[in-house]
């Protein structure tokens, strides 16, 4: 080797003991110019030292309950044991039901019918999985008009009159699937329906009839068309009955009835108590015929004496008013009751 090598080999620095980087010392120490002693950089999506974003809030949950910074494990098992409870508690109060005796429950699996429940102690999956809607299948009443005497529910009738009217509607549900899905507003469409058929039976009957005389036969019509429209809808319905609890004339015109139906009243009283004279009179008649009838049999077995007898007791009734006395017998004065003569002063 030359000069020249020597001297170019002198001229190289000489590579530290810690390594091809430089800086190393005994201690592994170095100016920050060593790769390897640099703490790792974060990647994107991570927190400090590296953690993710799921490790960082779950070691903020474990240093809220207890924890160490995620570095007692027991923190981590109550943690697990607590979700757990809060599953368990959850999965029991949403799969157990208790249906009452007037109520049913409707069974909705994922969106999708999937049942009835009957009374009593139920289960089902928890939810969301099922869902169970109860219903309340107790006998309803809904009044038309729904706030009463303060209102007038004027109909038309079959001759041309108008007629306040105020009933009920007696209402349960049949079919709880049906009353739940079928319609949007079952309640609502119950009441409109009744006031169709109810509008529809009295625009058939004239208004004495629809006041009085025909409540009996309009309720039971009104009640059957009623079934058949709630049946047509599939709305899981059945009527009860309805009642007709007012049937009056329009208040502008009140007073004019009521002087009518007195009217009415009056001459039916008259011609009832004609009829009552009238059944008197034709009794009585039946009983003078009867009595008629055994004198006559009586006459036909002996009518001389029973001709005396018959005169003996005319007299009798014809005699018993008067103040006279009638003596038939010879040699005997009558006695006339006189009044005594009145004197005047002087004579």
């Amino acid at each position: 080797m030359d000069e020249n090598d020597s001297s170019g080999l002198a001229a190289r620095p000489l590579l530290n003991e810690g390594g091809p980087w430089g800086g190393g010392g005994s201690g592994g120490g170095g100016d920050g110019s060593n790769p390897w002693n640099q703490p790792p950089r974060g990647r994107p999506g991570r927190g400090p030292a590296g953690r993710s974003a799921i490790d960082e809030l779950l070691r903020r949950g474990r240093a809220r309950f207890g924890g160490s910074d995620g570095q007692d494990p027991e923190a981590g098992r109550l943690i697990l044991w607590a979700i757990g409870g809060v599953l368990l508690l959850w999965v029991l109060w949403t799969s157990s039901h208790q249906i009452e005796p007037q109520e049913r429950g409707v069974v909705t699996r994922l969106g999708s019918f999937a049942g009835t429940l009957e009374p009593g102690l139920r289960f089902t999956f928890p939810a969301p999985i099922d869902v169970v809607h109860k219903i309340d299948i107790k006998t309803r009443e809904k009044n038309i008009p729904e706030n009463g005497a303060k209102s007038q529910n004027l109909m038309l009738t079959g001759d041309q009159n108008m007629i306040d009217l105020a009933y009920a509607v007696r209402w349960n549900i049949r079919d709880p699937e049906r009353y739940l899905y079928q319609l949007a507003e079952p309640d609502e469409t119950v009441g409109e329906v009744a006031e169709s058929a109810m509008r529809a039976e009295i625009a058939r009957v004239p208004l004495n009839d629809a006041m009085g005389s025909q409540r009996g036969q309009i309720e039971n019509r009104v009640q059957q068309r009623m079934q058949e429209i709630l049946d047509s809808y599939r709305s899981g319905i059945a009527v009860q009955g309805i009642a007709i609890k007012q049937a009056d004339p329009p208040s502008a015109v009140v007073e004019a009835f009521k002087s009518v139906s007195a009217a009415q009243q009056q001459a039916q009283a008259y011609l009832n108590e004609a009829r009552a004279y009238a059944q008197q009179l034709g009794a009585k008649a039946e009983g003078e015929a009867a009595a008629f009838d055994k004198v006559y049999a009586e006459y036909k077995l002996a009518p001389e004496v029973t001709r005396r007898r018959m005169y003996y007791e005319t007299m009798e009734r014809v005699l018993a008013k008067t103040d006279k006395t009638i003596v038939e017998a010879p040699n005997v004065v009558p006695y006339l009751p006189l009044p005594p003569a009145q004197l005047k002063p002087g004579q």
